[in-house]
């Protein structure tokens, strides 16, 4: 028989994803956005939740009322990298569904509310700055700022807005939104390999005991943006002597951030580039690359970005700060409570950055699950989790909200897949 999961994840998949590639395009404030905002709302309401939404755009459905106490949250978000994979954000949101359903088959009662959000802009991927949905509500992202961001099109968010049949004047910080978020819980695809790993480094993908992760932390990381400016000039009549070319202080950028990362044990990559005036047989009069650095330490993230910075006013090129997100530690007790509920799954840190850990820097009691990837890979159509593990995910998540909203032993429901 199909479960709620394999339902849930059959009907969401197709949305957005590339038939040459094979991977997604699901950007912020588009019609593939919309599309993904009209499942969610009808599957909303076809489990009859309460759904809203916030000064952000973030959707939120609701089972009790939030406003009489704070609830219980689980979900992630529906938005991809380009060409990303199925499963990150999506596994989050199509599992807390499935968790509903098995609540409601369980005849659970809760004490306190339960929602079910989906976070907008989550990966940053049309606009630049990343969980901009949750940076905005807890006032992270100033809301002038999230405003005038532009696409590679220099379309602005606000006329994404207005295109999108919004007002962007509504888009703001959202304190009441924020309060009514008692504990978040987010599950989310490993976006590494810890989990596929055996203690002798070979891969194990049987055992059921590393199917799910708790999670402990986010790493320290942040986005720069480096301009480095050129001359442009006739690609096949310029000597190489009387050059002034913008991509080879790109390529010197590059070096330095991979050689620094290395030599100071850490990561940091050059993953969009946007190139002026862009012709095949011009030679670039300005490069603008934008870095993404992270580490266990934020004392080794800012001594490879303090580098960098200073290789590229070596060549005459200035670097901008476009996001920063320090050491978030999730809520202590939560994770304790988190692992009495699942005393078998591992404890996990993790180098990627969600809205859990948006929200855990600013008061609210927030931790995570990880369900485990087998090639380790995300960000890319290679992307994967088995069935059984998707499974094993909305198990542990529905133990999770069971104990969290009732008290009851989470081992004497039944859930429903």
């Amino acid at each position: 028989m199909t479960t709620s999961f394999d339902r849930l994840w059959a009907d969401l998949e197709p949305v957005g994803r590339h038939a040459a590639t094979g991977g997604y395009r699901r950007f912020a404030w588009t019609r593939t956005d919309h599309d993904l905002r009209e499942w969610f709302a009808a599957e909303c309401a076809a489990r009859g939740l309460d759904l809203v939404e916030d000064r952000a755009g973030n959707q939120w459905g609701w089972w009790g009322d939030p406003d009489r106490t704070p609830g219980v949250v689980i979900g992630s978000h529906l938005d991809s990298v380009p060409d990303g994979g199925a499963f990150d954000g999506p596994l989050g949101v199509v599992s807390a569904l499935a968790t509903v359903d098995a609540l409601r088959e369980a005849g659970l009662e809760p004490d306190v509310p339960i929602g079910v959000v989906n976070f907008v802009d989550e990966e940053g991927a049309r606009f630049g700055i990343a969980c901009a949905g949750s940076r905005i509500i807890t006032g992270a992202l100033d809301a002038d700022r999230a405003r005038a961001l532009t696409d590679a099109d220099g379309v602005s968010m606000a006329e994404a807005w207005r295109s999108a049949g919004r007002d962007p004047d509504t888009l703001g910080r959202d304190d009441e939104t924020v309060r009514r978020i008692g504990r978040f819980v987010e599950l989310h695809v490993e976006q590494g390999k810890a989990l596929a790993l055996a203690p002798d480094g070979g891969d194990d993908l049987t055992d059921p005991a590393r199917a799910v992760a708790i999670g402990t932390d986010i790493w320290p990381h942040g986005r720069w943006r480096i301009d480095i400016p050129g001359e442009a000039n006739h690609a096949g009549t310029t000597r190489l002597e009387d050059r002034k070319d913008a991509m080879l202080g790109l390529a010197e950028v590059v070096q330095a951030a991979r050689s620094y990362a290395v030599r100071l044990g850490c990561v940091a990559t050059v993953g969009k580039v946007d190139v002026v005036p862009g012709g095949v047989n011009a030679i670039p009069s300005h490069v603008t690359a934008w870095l993404d650095a992270r580490g266990r330490s934020e004392h080794v993230v800012h001594a490879v970005v303090d580098a960098v910075s200073a290789e590229a006013q070596r060549l005459g090129a200035s670097t901008t700060e476009e996001s920063w997100t320090p050491t978030t530690t999730f809520d202590t007790r939560l994770v304790e409570r988190l692992h009495g509920i699942l005393p078998d799954a591992p404890l996990l840190g993790t180098g990627a950055g969600h809205d859990a850990g948006i929200l855990a820097t600013h008061g609210v009691a927030t931790a995570m699950l990880f369900v485990r990837n087998p090639t380790g890979v995300s960000h890319s159509p290679s992307e994967s989790a088995t069935t059984e593990d998707c499974h094993h995910g909305v198990t542990a998540l529905t133990a999770v909200v069971t104990e969290l909203c009732t008290g009851k032993d989470p081992e004497s429901m039944s859930v429903a897949r």
